[in-house]
C-alpha cells in the first residue's frame, strides 16, 4: 500500500470522528487533522511523481 493512501484512510477516520463529535471544538480539531492528512497525501503523490507540482491545489 502507498503511503499516500495510508495518510487517505487516515483522513477518512478523522472525517468519521468529526461526524461522531459530541461538541464544535472537537468537531473542527477532527475536520482540521482531516485537512492536514489530505495535504500530507497530497504532497506524497508528488514525492512519489504521481502528480506535477502544477496540480496541486493552491493554499
Amino acid at each position: 500500500m502507498k503511503q499516500s493512501e495510508i495518510y487517505r484512510q487516515n483522513a477518512e477516520n478523522c472525517l468519521r470522528l468529526a461526524e461522531a463529535a459530541e461538541n464544535e471544538p472537537a468537531h473542527k480539531r477532527f475536520k482540521r487533522m482531516e485537512a492536514a492528512w489530505l495535504a500530507l497525501a497530497e504532497e506524497q503523490d508528488w514525492l512519489d511523481g504521481e502528480t506535477s507540482a502544477n496540480s496541486q491545489k493552491p493554499k
